[in-house]
């Protein structure tokens, strides 16, 4: 890696870690772009060459945790697992994450509603791709082992199962304590419920 690239990694590391500390510190709407830039030892056109605005500053925090993290959680389920069970894996490395950041992850999942523009919005969605995919195969092999029994697309369950998550994940962020593990044991209970609907039954 040359001197310049290296400038480049360490100015980016300098505004993330300002973001965060002046986000949490002030909270999001108090802390200004120009406090931001100055935390981090940069000019202001710096900074807008990392992020446009202030929502892309929390992208541009998170992005890059995110995507290892998405890593570990799509390796967690175990081959043989119920599916709720594999499901539940995937999901708890998240809420274990973002127990230790509680102030930003409100945050993050306030402001990543309707963000579809951004430096950082491609390499965001692009994330969030791969987990709703990670997902579906696991909804495939479900269905394979003749787990579930739904007629319909597993791209279409795999998004409905994604939209559980998203919902109990801001349900239990906004906790003032938020205890992961009472967060996931009753995302266990949410997908117990979502998987037994998708399961085959008897006739009668």
């Amino acid at each position: 890696m040359g001197l310049r690239e290296k400038k480049k990694l360490e100015t980016r590391a300098r505004i993330r870690a300002a973001a965060a500390e002046l986000f949490t510190r002030h909270g999001y709407g108090a802390a200004t772009m120009r406090q931001i830039a100055g935390r981090a030892h940069v000019g202001l056109g710096t900074l807008f060459n990392y992020a446009a605005d202030k929502r892309d500053l929390v992208f541009l925090i998170f992005n890059e945790e995110l995507n290892a993290i998405t890593d570990v959680a799509l390796a967690a389920p175990r081959p043989g697992q119920a599916l709720e069970a594999q499901l539940a894996a995937v999901f708890a490395v998240h809420y274990r994450w973002l127990a230790a950041k509680p102030a930003l992850a409100r945050i993050l999942l306030q402001e990543l509603t309707f963000y579809s523009s951004g430096k950082q919005a491609a390499t965001f969605h692009g994330i969030r791709r791969r987990l709703i995919d990670g997902i579906e195969a696991l909804v495939r092999r479900a269905q394979e082992r003749k787990q579930i029994a739904s007629a319909e697309e597993s791209d279409l369950i795999a998004r409905h199962i994604f939209f559980t998550y998203s919902a109990s994940l801001r349900w239990w962020i906004a906790a003032p304590h938020p205890d992961p593990e009472a967060g996931i044991a009753e995302l266990k209970r949410l997908l117990a419920l979502q998987v037994s609907g998708l399961k085959a039954r008897a006739p009668r």
